[in-house]
């Protein structure tokens, strides 16, 4: 690692010109020889990270020594949390998750907030040291991004990933459509609800409700939730009133008899829930499981981003934490969709069988429906899901973070008992066959990245892979959002003891 640094600094010093000042540290190789000063950004009790005349440095603190009025206290090296994004979501999700944290670390939790900005400190239950200094800034994307490529914050809170930068899941949320209470419009399809948020359609009557102008609400354009949406949509929303925030979002709506938005359903209060379809009438309900199977159309995964930079020891393990059923229940107790894998027995889900009869394409035969619920008879599906990227087969982020929590299952031994099938499905563009190929092919191909993440799993751990094509449909064809609900790979668990049926590998 020294001699790395020394490269570094060597190769630097040919090319940038000496910077005269005093500095806050000297970091000097214990052998001698070679020294470095800059100004000290922090110390994770691993490595100083220091911005020198050569730039940003990491470095390894255990071949160093630290001079100057700056240098840590190496037996209580304290950390700066630096958290960014999503207001609202912020104030309500990080203070349970650290609270979470600290107790599993068996550290104390002070809440040193303030009216306008979440803080908190790490202490050493003995000695009352802090050890970590947390903060979180709301910012929008963009800011957020900003601030981590520029070293200002170590994690962003967003509702979607960014190039360039890491990502980890950390909890899900529903987009809903709401209105006042005394609405009583049955439902709304999401092409008409897609065309309501964009200006299309402005009167009830148009959507099955009464003969009332529709009054859109919705928050700013540059506001995380609105882009979310926007992106879903495909299209800009074009809301006649404009709230600073979803608390006053909802307000507005629920006093509003002929007003609609969209919120995050762990918002929706003093409102009711307007009852989706998609275009050809299957319902699309938030519960739970179809949230985190993102079966829901307007599921919302929430991430922290990362920088592509070492982060701090504390910031690292608190990554790592997220992942445990402590960190999740926090996230379930803060009002949103918890991570944790659910189980549900595939007949409790008769919407499922009554879509597959129903949206049963030309091509799909009466034995391709035998041949699916002979396999579904007994089995449980779990909510780890894997979609793709738009035009590929490529794991999208959300469903990288449940390939990786499938594998820790497996490993933990957590799944013992049950075979395992990675149940492939297709949308109904294109010929059935092809559709049956295609299908089978992306579960073998999340298979191979499930081997790679759990290279210690048994043989007889090993899920079986099976295409399904386009029997059982999520949603309609005709968009663009119900094929991609449609190309899936879900994961079935069957007893051991029950013959499993010859219908692939």
């Amino acid at each position: 690692m020294w001699d790395k640094f020394r490269s570094v600094v060597l190769c630097a010093a040919l090319i940038i010109p000496q910077i005269a000042g005093a500095q806050d540290v000297t970091l000097t190789a214990r052998e001698g020889g070679l020294s470095i000063s800059g100004a000290l950004q922090g110390f994770d009790g691993e490595f100083y990270r220091i911005d020198s005349r050569y730039g940003l440095l990491t470095v390894d603190a255990s071949g160093v020594i630290c001079e100057g009025p700056a240098c840590p206290d190496l037996t209580a090296p304290r950390a700066d949390i630096r958290v960014t994004g999503l207001p609202g979501v912020g104030e309500a999700l990080l203070p349970p998750l650290f609270q979470a944290y600290a107790k599993a670390r068996g550290l104390r939790y002070v809440d040193q907030s303030t009216e306008t900005q979440y803080r908190a400190q790490l202490l050493d239950p003995e000695t009352e040291k802090p050890l970590a200094d947390i903060s979180f800034s709301p910012d929008t994307l963009e800011e957020a991004r900003q601030s981590l490529l520029a070293g200002r914050a170590d994690l962003a809170l967003a509702a979607a990933v960014e190039p360039g930068l890491g990502s980890r899941a950390v909890a899900l949320d529903a987009m809903v459509p709401i209105v006042a209470p005394e609405n009583l419009t049955p439902e709304i399809s999401t092409r008409d609800l897609a065309r309501v948020l964009a200006g299309d359609v402005e009167n009830w009557a148009a959507i099955g409700g009464p003969d009332m102008p529709i009054v859109l609400h919705g928050l700013a354009a540059d506001e995380p939730l609105q882009r979310a949406l926007s992106a879903r949509l495909g299209r800009a929303l074009q809301p006649a009133v404009v709230h600073p925030d979803l608390a006053s979002l909802g307000a507005a709506v629920a006093a509003d008899p002929w007003g609609l938005a969209v919120t995050v359903r762990a918002g929706a209060r003093g409102v009711r829930l307007l009852p989706m379809t998609d275009s050809c009438g299957f319902p699309l309900l938030p519960s739970p499981l179809a949230v985190k199977a993102e079966d829901y159309p307007l599921a919302l995964p929430f991430y922290f981003l990362t920088p592509k930079r070492r982060l701090p020891l504390m910031v690292r393990e608190f990554l790592e934490f997220l992942a445990t059923p402590l960190a999740q229940n926090a996230v379930a107790a803060a009002g949103f969709i918890d991570r944790q894998p659910e189980r549900q027995p595939m007949t409790a889900d008769g919407l499922r069988l009554i879509n597959a009869i129903q949206g049963a394409g030309a091509e799909t035969s009466l034995a391709d429906l035998k041949r699916l619920v002979d396999v579904m008879d007994g089995a449980d599906r779990l909510s780890l899901t894997f979609r793709f990227q738009d035009g590929s087969s490529t794991l999208d982020a959300h469903s990288r973070d449940n390939l990786a929590d499938l594998a820790r299952l497996i490993e933990a031994g957590v799944l013992q008992g049950k075979a395992l099938i990675l149940a492939g499905f297709s949308d109904g563009s294109g010929p059935a066959a092809a559709n049956l190929a295609l299908s089978q092919d992306r579960a073998a191909g999340v298979l191979a990245q499930l081997k790679a993440l759990a290279p210690t799993m048994a043989e007889t751990q090993i899920p079986q892979v099976i295409g399904f094509g386009e029997a059982l449909p999520m949603a309609c064809d005709e968009t663009t959002a119900g094929r991609r609900l449609n190309r899936r790979v879900e994961v079935w668990l069957r007893p051991v003891f029950t013959n499993s049926p010859a219908t692939g590998n």
